[in-house]
């Protein structure tokens, strides 16, 4: 009886923590959750945990690789250049579309996405590996 108990308890609970991660069925209609990709490093913690690592990461490598292009720094070219870009499948960064700012400042936020790391894990949808659409503005001032 008690080793019944236990296999049921740890089958509930396992059932819970998997809604919580993939989605949740309400009124028969599901709903999927998108799992964002795992950064190196970022693998232990619930999925909040882990998005919330992922987003500091990668705050911190864009900080860590920002590089002002010198001949627009120099001619006090500024703008905002914004980065479309998914972390595919197999959790590298393609980029889709770079817009606004001059082409230097394009090729500048575009070789700083390309830099970010192979994930550890891709992005999730129910269960499944799936591409994770992300966008991120660069601000160029030059403080001039």
């Amino acid at each position: 009886m008690k080793k019944t108990f236990l296999i049921l308890s740890i089958l509930f609970s396992t059932v819970l923590v998997a809604q919580e991660d993939w989605g949740d069925v309400q009124k028969n209609i599901v709903t999927l959750k998108e799992i964002a990709p795992v950064w190196p490093g970022c693998e232990t913690g619930s999925a909040t945990a882990r998005q919330n690592c992922f987003n500091q990461k990668l705050s911190q490598h864009i900080s860590k690789n920002f590089k002002y292009p010198a001949e627009e720094y120099k001619n006090n070219v500024q703008g905002k250049v914004i980065v479309d870009f998914v972390i595919n499948e197999k959790g590298l960064v393609e980029v889709n579309s770079v817009s606004g700012g001059t082409a230097a400042l394009q090729a500048e936020a575009k070789r700083n996405i390309l830099a970010i790391p192979k994930m550890a894990k891709p992005g999730m949808m129910g269960g499944k590996p799936r591409a994770i659409k992300y966008t991120v503005p660069f601000t160029f001032k030059t403080g001039k």
